[in-house]
């Protein structure tokens, strides 16, 4: 695994993971065919090919989906995580549209960023979604149903990790394995993907990501405060899966974890930004139409007199798509991504909500100075 870094892997293996490298160092990997099913077997798999379709249709579904199976499942950490990470995809995806970067974006740039940013939390879901569901089916049944897991063209990596969490219910190292495997699944469908190399990562994500400094994850607090983490190198997959290990730390953290479960609980996701701070956001645009900007954000506060920000609901900014089929290679090819299984503690202090204001104010000033420089362009 290339993102893999040399020291980490000339490490020795704690003695919890050496039973997983066992069995990933196989070389038979047992697989199973549709026509060798049973009839429950295959109302199943159709049980979970339909459950998974109904809850993919768009960011909102999925965010709630997840929710929604964490309520019933609060061992599965990731589904909790999953799900505050989703809802900061929808607020991206919203943004796009909102009172700052749809003033500093050309429609075509909001559109072709929107698409990366659907297309893989579309990705997601689809991976992920049916492992959640199978193992609901297995806790309910009693029996390990993790051998049907091909039929979704899940990683090896995965039914090896399930395997061993339905035996020893390690809640940590499942956790971190379902980070390690969502983010390697994504890197050749979509951050390697040569569309969005052009179209987004080589132009946009230095424009939105460098200029700008808008690759923060954030998790509203119940007092209406904000913790979170930013990550920098967005396109490095080893810089991707330390941030997924170090949000969790964050979410799990006892002084945080309580009051960020009850502030999801008690505001459904809508992609609107208005969800957390409604003293900043609103869902209806109070500014005048193509009038031109005038600086509103000062310390996270809406100067007097001053509009909201405009952040909308999700269905109003962009309508549902349908997504081609998901590549069926598997990514895993080396046993030594367990390093990344490695208990690690340091979660950072979340401390984010200066660097958010900031962002803020950043972007004002790049739209005031768009704005700027429109004259002199015309006049030429």
């Amino acid at each position: 695994m290339q993102c893999l870094k040399k020291k980490w892997a000339s490490q020795k293996i704690p003695p919890e993971l050496t039973a997983i490298k066992k069995e990933l160092t196989k070389k038979s990997r047992p697989t199973i065919h549709e026509n060798q099913l049973n009839a429950t077997e295959y109302n199943l798999i159709k049980y979970i090919h339909r459950e998974t379709k109904k809850g993919n249709v768009n960011n909102v579904t999925r965010t709630n989906a997840y929710l929604d199976f964490y309520k019933k499942h609060p061992e599965i950490h990731w589904a909790f995580l999953g799900h505050m990470v989703s809802r900061n995809g929808g607020w991206n995806m919203t943004d796009l549209k909102g009172s700052l970067l749809s003033r500093v974006l050309s429609q075509e740039e909001q559109e072709e960023f929107f698409s990366f940013l659907e297309r893989g939390n579309w990705l997601i879901f689809q991976d992920i979604y049916p492992q959640l569901l199978l193992y609901e089916e297995s806790v309910k049944r009693n029996t390990n149903l993790f051998y049907l897991l091909p039929l979704f063209h899940v990683s090896y990596f995965m039914r090896v990790i399930w395997n061993y969490f339905f035996q020893n219910k390690d809640r940590y190292l499942l956790t971190v394995a379902l980070i390690v495997n969502e983010q390697s699944y994504l890197e050749k469908r979509v951050i390697q993907n040569p569309y969005y190399q052009s179209t987004v990562l080589q132009t946009l994500e230095f424009k939105l990501q460098e200029l700008l400094d808008l690759n923060q994850i954030i998790f509203p607090t119940l007092d209406g405060k904000i913790i979170g983490q930013t990550i920098h190198q967005f396109a490095s997959l080893h810089d991707r899966i330390l941030l997924g290990k170090r949000l969790y730390q964050l979410l799990y953290d006892t002084e945080n974890y309580l009051s960020i479960y009850t502030w999801a609980i008690q505001h459904p996701h809508t992609g609107s930004r208005k969800d957390f701070w409604p003293h900043v956001f609103n869902d209806i645009d109070e500014s005048v139409p193509w009038g031109p900007y005038q600086r509103r954000i000062k310390d996270c506060r809406i100067k007097s007199g001053a509009p909201k920000l405009y952040s909308p609901i999700l269905k109003f900014a962009w309508s549902n798509v349908e997504q081609k089929e998901a590549e069926k290679e598997d990514w895993y090819s080396d046993w030594k991504v367990i390093h990344y299984l490695k208990k690690d503690m340091s979660k950072g202090n979340g401390a984010i909500y200066h660097e958010y204001c900031k962002t803020l104010e950043t972007i004002e000033f790049s739209i005031l100075a768009k704005e700027a420089l429109l004259p002199k362009k015309s006049k030429n």
